[in-house]
């Protein structure tokens, strides 16, 4: 099997949060944090809402977080649509 590229560089996820939790008084320290799932969406269990990757790029516009909230994670679409 191929060496395959991340999706997401380990760097960029541990810095990268949800612009909408990130403003959360109650979530902790650091509230916002994402997790990679489905090896191309970032969700927020703070927010609930969730964020493509789209050739590579994370699309962290509210948006398109909110757009996806109510998606239950296994019917994410794999990959992302386009728009």
């Amino acid at each position: 099997m191929a060496n395959e590229t991340p999706a997401i560089e380990p760097e960029l996820l541990e810095i990268l949060r949800c612009p909408v939790a990130v403003h959360y008084k109650d979530k902790g320290d650091d509230p916002g944090k994402l997790e990679l799932v489905k090896g191309c969406w970032l969700v927020s269990a703070d927010s609930g809402y969730k964020y493509p990757i789209r050739n590579g790029i994370p699309v962290m516009l509210v948006e398109e977080g909110e757009r996806w909230k109510d998606t239950p994670v296994e019917q994410l679409p794999v990959p992302p649509p386009e728009n």
